[in-house]
């Protein structure tokens, strides 16, 4: 288990509001990790507002708990943990929290409950929380819900975080041979759920945008508001992954699938040939922002939010959102 360790003054104070039962105090020491923990929590879960649920979650039994807690392990060990259990109760309470078959032959899982996550919520410092951008992507996001909660929980706490073997099995209680066997199947799961991608999760990675992704960005943006479809094509990879969530069955695996199902579904005819996009980043990812103006309204409005996974400057990956009703993204309702 963990041992002792000497008493920070995050640890001290801690145990001072909680003897004292000084909700003030409390609050003040437990606040800056609100953030870090919320990213801790849709890794396990792929849902912003599930996220948010149990990190409000975790903060509740932490006061609970606040006199259990004698300072033999950092403070965030601590509230890591009691997040981490809080997370694998709701999963172990939900059946609709895994992924799906998809309705295409060899097209894998689908995951319909994704959600993508708002930026300007990630942790101000990442290095507090290891935010590298490839494991806030939504394709990580995706591969992780793949494997068995207290797997995931595991992977998520060694392979993301950082955490030695010994400190993961005492935050999940289990021993330092079943966390070091969960993680040798966690990472074979990875690897097949994300073959072409870096599987190096702690080594430095960049957060910013590349110069390819603003300018396919940008084209992407001014072909849907000039209705150029041969343009849109252009920009996507023969082996497009396109999928439109909440929506189940809309996983396509093809560019050429993609656009036809647009086109027979109305996109840039009367109705839909009216927009006006802002660019905008999601999951540390580039995206665009959609408003439709319709015939009987002077507005456009928020429509969808398509999130893009460029390579070689051209989309690999699409994923669409209903932008609606999701007032954590923080966007205007209407341009």
């Amino acid at each position: 288990m963990t041992h002792a360790r000497p008493q920070g003054g995050d640890e001290a104070a801690f145990i001072t509001a909680a003897r004292s039962n000084d909700t003030a105090q409390f609050a003040l020491i437990t606040e800056p990790y609100r953030r870090e923990l919320q990213v801790h929590c849709y890794r396990m879960l792929a849902h912003y507002e599930d996220a948010q649920d149990m990190t409000q979650e975790t903060f509740l039994r932490v006061w609970n708990k606040r006199e259990s807690f004698k300072g033999h392990a950092a403070l965030r060990t601590w509230l890591y943990r009691i997040a981490t259990n809080a997370c694998l109760d709701f999963l172990e309470k939900r059946n609709d929290r895994t992924p799906m078959p998809a309705e295409l032959p060899g097209a894998g899982s689908e995951v319909h409950y994704l959600q993508p996550y708002p930026d300007r919520m990630l942790p101000e410092d990442p290095q507090e929380s290891a935010v590298a951008r490839e494991t806030i992507e939504l394709a990580f996001i995706v591969a992780v819900q793949h494997l068995p909660p207290r797997q995931r929980a595991v992977f998520i706490l060694r392979d993301v975080l950082g955490w030695p073997a010994s400190k993961t099995a005492g935050t999940l209680e289990l021993t330092v041979a079943s966390v070091t066997s969960a993680l040798q199947r966690a990472r074979v799961t990875m690897r097949e759920q994300l073959p072409d991608r870096r599987l190096d999760w702690r080594s430095p990675a960049t957060h910013e945008l590349s110069q390819d992704e603003r300018g396919v960005v940008k084209s992407y943006i001014d072909a849907h508001e000039r209705n150029d479809l041969d343009t849109l094509t252009a920009l996507l990879r023969d082996d497009l992954r396109f999928t439109m969530l909440p929506d189940p069955g809309t996983l396509v695996v093809t560019a050429k699938d993609a656009v036809d199902g647009w086109v027979s579904g109305g996109l840039f005819q009367r109705g839909y040939d009216d927009w006006r996009c802002l660019a905008t980043t999601v999951n540390l990812m580039p995206a665009a922002v959609l408003y439709r103006r319709t015939p009987d309204h002077p507005e456009h409005r928020l429509f969808n939010i398509a999130v893009l996974h460029i390579a070689d400057g051209r989309i690999a990956e699409l994923t669409g959102f209903d932008a609606t009703d999701k007032p954590w993204l923080n966007l205007p309702a209407t341009l």
